[in-house]
């Protein structure tokens, strides 16, 4: 799954939601429940989101909601194999955007 989210510092955690098409309450549980996940907190306790925390949500998505891990599994499979299954991740991201490249340039043809 590509995430098109406009290049930013800080993403709310509305935008996060959005983005990825889930509910505000499932990241704010993805938070608790992964250690990777860490959003800086304002003053209100609203989170702000990194781009390296949208990476990591990407890659848990991708574990949970698209190849089909247990919460237990997903979080064994990052402490494990984190490297290797970060480096499938993005080399399928970036198929998956050349792909759609391919076939909006089909399209104006």
């Amino acid at each position: 799954m590509i995430i098109d989210l406009p290049e930013k510092r800080y993403y709310t955690i509305g935008e996060v939601a959005k983005a990825f098409d889930v509910n505000t309450s499932l990241i704010r549980f993805w938070e608790k429940e992964f250690d990777e996940l860490k959003p800086k907190k304002t003053a209100k306790g609203n989170r702000k989101f990194t781009p390296e925390d949208i990476k990591n949500l990407q890659l848990i998505f991708h574990l949970v909601k698209e190849r089909g891990f247990t919460l237990e599994g997903a979080k064994i499979h990052l402490k494990e194999e984190r490297k290797k299954t970060l480096d499938n991740f993005e080399i399928i991201a970036k198929l998956e955007g050349v792909r759609n490249q391919l076939i909006k340039l089909k399209e104006q043809l």
